[in-house]
């Protein structure tokens, strides 16, 4: 594997786990997480779940803009939806389905490519590829 040459890290820092805080280091973010509701958490508040979806849509979006060509993005969106769930008691995994909607792109099958082409490409979908099932989906 080539050598990674960093061009910037980001840091945050957890202190109670999944009902507790998380701060980054530069102070922009700033807040408690807990866990949801749907897995015995009081909720109300934000979850790792959610942290890993609003990144990987931002990541997939901003890859999207990159590989686009000519296409245009104006009202574009990426939703990804990140799924908990469990194999077994005590064997807890995430899956990822990504929507991609193009309303520009010349037909859904040409969002399809385009979708694919940011998914190989999307450095979240690289570090996820092999270890967790994510789907890409282009919708109208």
């Amino acid at each position: 594997m080539e050598k990674l040459i960093v061009d910037y890290t980001a840091i945050a820092v957890n202190t109670g786990g999944r009902k507790g805080h998380v701060r980054t280091e530069d102070g922009l973010l700033d807040f408690d997480v807990t866990m949801p509701k749907e897995i015995g958490g009081e909720g109300g508040k934000t979850n790792p779940e959610q942290l890993f979806a609003a990144g990987y849509a931002s990541c997939f979006g901003g890859t999207l803009a990159a590989t686009a060509g000519k296409t245009s993005l104006r009202d574009s969106e990426i939703k990804a939806k990140v799924h908990l769930g469990h194999y077994g008691p005590d064997s807890f995994g995430l899956a990822v389905d990504i929507e991609v909607k193009i309303p520009h792109a010349d037909s859904l099958e040409h969002a399809q490519k385009l979708a694919d082409l940011a998914h190989e490409h999307c450095v979240y979908s690289k570090a996820t590829r092999g270890n967790i099932e994510v789907t890409v989906k282009a919708v109208e």
